[in-house]
């Protein structure tokens, strides 16, 4: 039986759509009364697993799912030993820096070396600013990132960004664009490689509905 990891949040309910479009209905996770987090489809050929987002990755690398939905910002930061198989073009974000409006910094580059950046996107954070060979003190924050330059903690932050109403909101602006953020399709690659659970036909079938032309 072919296993799928489906992320719990903004993904979820694109994520069923984009499922049932192939044949596989997992649509009662979306019943508010529902607390299961493992159920089968009706055909009897898949199982859904309800993970939180970060671990989807996970779930799949260590093979416990053969496939799972999960946004590229994910593996992006995680960098898990996974097969990327299909750009599904949905739940867009970017990976941005951004800084409090009234600060005089237009670009990373003019932060001064040894700011403190905070962000929950460790990995990226520290490759992007070691790409500009600017030495600065990366913060681990796992909440209201935005609170950081707005309590004076850090000089900017690296985030998420979808609409920037939020930012908007607590007087923060984006100062660059690191790279921008899609659900894809991954699968575990032994699995992927075995034909495990028809799983070849299942993802053509995704890239017809799905892929660009």
């Amino acid at each position: 039986m072919l296993t799928v990891a489906l992320p719990k949040g903004e993904l979820l309910k694109h994520s069923i759509r984009l499922l049932q479009s192939v044949g596989l209905d997992f649509s009662a996770f979306l019943d508010s009364g529902n607390r299961q987090l493992q159920i089968t489809d009706a055909s009897g050929t898949a199982k859904g697993l309800l993970v939180r987002g970060q671990d989807v990755p996970v779930y799949v690398e260590y093979g416990q799912a053969q496939i799972g939905i999960i946004g590229y910002d994910t593996l992006r930061e995680k960098q898990p030993q996974v097969a990327h198989l299909v750009d599904l073009q949905f739940g867009y974000c970017r990976m941005s820096v951004a800084v409090k409006a009234s600060s005089p910094y237009k670009s990373p580059q003019d932060l001064p070396p040894h700011s403190r950046v905070a962000s929950k996107y460790v990995n990226c954070a520290r490759e992007y600013f070691q790409s500009l060979d600017l030495p600065v003190e990366i913060v681990p924050l796992y909440g209201s990132v935005e609170l950081g330059p707005i309590t004076g903690m850090s000089e900017a932050i690296v985030d998420l960004v979808s609409t920037g109403r939020t930012l908007k909101e607590n007087g923060l602006i984006e100062i660059t664009t690191l790279y921008e953020s899609t659900a894809r399709l991954i699968a575990h690659p032994l699995s992927y490689r075995l034909n495990t659970g028809n799983l070849h036909q299942l993802v053509e079938e995704v890239r017809l509905a799905y892929a660009a032309p």
